[in-house]
């Protein structure tokens, strides 16, 4: 007899709609899934019958053939375990399949039956949202997930096991969850920029970048502040809007790493990478391809300490999410991609000995060395990060200060960058910050006056600026003008925007 279930498999970020199909012939006892399955679906028949056969059910004797529909798209994960179990119990006349005719199902199954969480889940209920009438089946740790899609909270149903579940299903007395109310909740920030003393001009930078989304570069010698201050970035970013939420915790979803009481909307994402770390791993790919931190660091900060220990191989690899957004990799049976529009960070010591350009510590490395070391990061991916700024080291006696005046908090700082990424959304018509913003939008969008772009175009002569270099200056002056809420591009703007390019170790910033 043939039943079948319908289920979904995640593509990148993306669900789309699998019908398992499950013929239990009258034959020599064998289990055969087609239809693409990797690793972790095939093994599901041992999961499946144990968890059958424990929950007191039976397994027949006879020639299980199933099919993953379409069948010529490949299919990962546990989340078929359910499904097949159901279509098995539909097939062999132990469950009515008319009773699954409105739900897609989704769950991996403990030997005991136990029905387990799976990854992908809110791509999943995304999904399943967009029809008018289909039930989606959860596994009860997912719920809290798939809750956050506002129209399909009353379509959606749970129970802890699969005896629980098709006792449900017989007598038509499986309910829809209770959702706890999260709309209040949201999370707060243990960092402040409060806490670093000095570093006006590194704040500024730091200020100026959360404002136009653009990519930094902090050099200076050991000790000076540079991973203080990159973490505290997030907090000055402005809160994640609904839509951009979910984008986030899509990519968490399928990397795993969503927490039940996740809260909405989510802090921007904050990635920190170990300057070890493999191409795979910073990009995304591996037999199975998973997204890497630059996807993990979606709408957030991706922060790169020693940025020149990574290898080659993996900073060069960051050109493309850098200009695209995004992270395309391909296999010989799929192509998958990840979102990858994030903010990078990079820390690094000026130097071998991290001191060239430090007024108290003498450099002892010799020129060819010092060039060498700062060579590691080549020069289109130098043109990409859009401001450079030296770190200095901050005066002792600046630091037991006590009369000073004390350091200006993330929260004032953040109201300026809301402001001014307001200003960017109603320039733009969108959600893009001013350096993702393509050189025609520049040109159209914003006034420049003559003694700026006359200053501009000197500079660009002088340093041999590419044209990406040059609109990349643009749009960081465009993005310290929305600061001071003008309408143009003045001179000073141009001036501050190319003191981010120019910047070397000998002049201390």
């Amino acid at each position: 007899m043939l039943a079948s279930v319908r289920s979904a498999a995640v593509d990148g970020i993306e669900a789309s709609e699998v019908i398992v199909e499950l013929d239990a012939a009258k034959a020599l006892p064998s289990w055969t899934i087609v239809g693409l399955p990797e690793s972790a679906v095939k093994e599901s028949r041992e999961r499946v019958n144990a968890a059958l056969t424990n929950s007191d059910f039976v397994v027949p004797p006879r020639r299980m053939t199933v099919n993953l529909a379409p069948a010529d798209t490949k299919k990962v994960g546990t989340a078929f375990d359910l499904p097949i179990a159901l279509a098995l119990l539909a097939a062999t006349g132990q469950l009515d399949a008319n009773a699954l005719r409105d739900f897609v199902i989704v769950g991996e199954l403990g030997l005991d039956g136990a029905i387990r969480g799976v990854r992908g889940m809110l791509s999943i209920a995304r999904h399943v949202a967009r029809s008018r009438s289909d039930r989606l089946f959860v596994p009860p740790v997912n719920v809290g997930e798939a809750a956050l899609i506002a129209p399909l909270l009353n379509r959606l149903v749970s129970c802890s096991t699969l005896g629980e579940l098709v006792t449900a299903l017989r007598t038509g007395t499986l309910r829809k969850v209770d959702v706890p109310d999260r709309a209040a909740r949201s999370a707060r920030a243990e960092l402040d920029f409060a806490d670093v003393v000095g570093q006006a001009s590194a704040k500024r930078a730091l200020e100026v970048a959360a404002a136009g989304g653009h990519n930094v570069m902090l050099l200076g010698p050991p000790g000076a502040g540079k991973t203080m201050l990159a973490r505290r970035l997030p907090t000055i970013l402005p809160t994640l809007s609904e839509e951009e939420a979910l984008d986030v915790i899509a990519v968490q979803s399928v990397a795993g790493l969503v927490a039940p009481d996740t809260p909405l909307p989510p802090p921007r994402p904050f990635r920190a990478p170990h300057h070890t770390i493999s191409y795979a791993g910073l990009v995304g790919g591996g037999r199975s391809p998973h997204p890497g931190e630059v996807s993990l660091a979606h709408l957030g900060v991706l922060f790169l300490d020693e940025l020149l220990e990574f290898s080659r191989r993996a900073l060069e690899a960051l050109r493309q999410p850098l200009e695209d957004g995004r992270v395309v990799i391909t296999r010989a049976q799929r192509t998958v991609i990840y979102p990858a529009r994030f903010t990078l960070v990079g820390a690094a010591n000026p130097c071998p000995c991290g001191h060239a350009g430090d007024p108290v510590v003498p450099c002892r490395c010799a020129m060819r060395d010092v060039s060498r070391y700062q060579a590691r990061l080549s020069g289109p991916l130098a043109d990409r990060i859009d401001m450079h700024v030296f770190v200095g080291a901050v005066p002792i006696e600046e630091l037991s200060g006590r009369e000073l005046p004390s350091p200006e908090g993330s929260e004032s700082i953040r109201a300026r960058v809301e402001t001014a990424r307001a200003l960017q959304r109603a320039r733009y018509r969108g959600t893009l910050p001013n350096a993702h913003a393509s050189g025609r939008w520049l040109d159209a969008c914003t006034p420049v006056d003559a003694d700026a772009r006359d200053l501009l175009v000197r500079a660009a002569t002088r340093y041999k600026f590419s044209a990406r270099v040059y609109h990349r200056v643009l749009r960081v002056a465009r993005t310290i003008a929305d600061l001071d809420v003008a309408a143009g591009i003045g001179r000073a703007a141009v001036a501050e925007a190319l003191r981010y390019r120019t910047v070397t170790t000998e002049d201390g910033g």
